[in-house]
């Protein structure tokens, strides 16, 4: 299936950074969500390599992220012949369009407002240009393609409303070019809290390695984190996100992982404690887990890379059709 034969259905564009450890959040949040896609949207995935520079990697270590996101991919379900899995960098269109929305819409008051790079910024003696202006890059890879749907994490949406100011602004100033996005949140799952601490979100950046359940995770490592994983007062299973954070996040990770609802849940659960729900979720983690993981280990490095190859083919002549009609836009083809 060639993406540009699809034309009747939407465009989805998502992707996610080589920089860290894939977890459950990542999944829960966004992967299981562009699974469900692939059967309703044209759905291209990036390995968003340039975004993941913005801080300084080890280039061994990123070669070997770059592959184990595209593993990650395929063991959620993603697969090469309903959705396109490219590598960012491949497609030079990605910064040629950030540079020219750069100095043709983009506005140092438009990134002045974005909390992640504050957040992310914070207490840090030497910071990057590029983590002050990845929004930008982000919204040229999203305009390269025509997107009509952003699938996002809540800490993305203010990137893919910058994304829709950029396109509109471009638009008002040189004429039709780009299309206008729509932001898609799932309604569960958006934002997975970590296990230590359900006041800040499940991340691969997280000092501690309790914040987080691992898609690489021995079953045993997974389990001790649950069990470990911090509780409310009392001992009532109830989803209450405003009293009881911490047993409400553990709660939507249950759901999400069995589809089992958040009201049979409570029900189910009655007059029991926390050990015992949490003895069912490290069950539930315990075999998604041992099912991702042969998939994840069932792909080889050149069976990868030829995936990201055939990505990157299929998709660059829409990215470079996109670019030509902007640069004749400007003046400048």
């Amino acid at each position: 299936m060639d993406y540009k034969t699809n034309k009747n259905k939407p465009a989805v564009f998502s992707g996610v950074q080589p920089s860290g450890v894939l977890h459950l959040g990542n999944y829960l949040g966004a992967l299981k969500q562009w699974v469900e896609m692939q059967e309703q949207y044209n759905c291209i995935f990036c390995v968003v390599d340039y975004h993941a520079i913005t801080v300084k990697q080890e280039p061994k270590q990123l070669s070997r992220r770059i592959l184990d996101v595209v593993r990650t991919y395929l063991a959620a379900g993603i697969h090469p012949a309903k959705a396109v899995i490219f590598q960012q960098s491949a497609i030079s269109a990605h910064t040629e369009l950030a540079w020219i929305l750069n100095c043709a819409a983009a506005r140092l008051s438009d990134l002045n407002k974005m909390t992640q790079f504050k957040d992310k910024s914070a207490k840090k003696e030497s910071v990057s240009v590029g983590l002050y202006d990845y929004p930008v890059l982000m919204a040229a890879d999203i305009l390269l393609y025509n997107t009509d749907a952003v699938p996002v994490g809540e800490d993305q949406v203010q990137h893919v409303e910058l994304t829709r100011t950029l396109a509109q602004r471009f638009n008002r100033q040189y004429g039709q070019v780009f299309k206008i996005p729509e932001v898609v949140i799932s309604e569960q799952g958006a934002r997975i809290m970590g296990l230590d601490d359900p006041a800040k979100k499940m991340s691969k950046s997280a000092a501690s390695p309790a914040n987080y359940i691992a898609l690489t995770d021995t079953p045993e490592v997974a389990t001790k984190k649950i069990r470990r994983a911090v509780t409310d007062s009392g001992s009532e299973i109830k989803y209450d996100l405003k009293n009881k954070p911490a047993i409400a996040n553990l709660m939507v990770i249950y759901s999400l992982l069995t589809n089992i609802s958040l009201k049979e849940i409570e029900k189910n659960y009655q007059g029991q404690g926390y050990g015992e729900f949490k003895k069912d979720l490290a069950e539930a983690v315990k075999k998604f887990l041992v099912e991702f993981q042969i998939k994840y280990n069932s792909f080889t490095d050149d069976e990868v890379r030829q995936i990201l190859k055939h990505g990157a083919e299929k998709v660059r002549p829409l990215a470079e059709e996109t670019l030509k009609t902007v640069k004749n836009k400007l003046g400048i083809n």
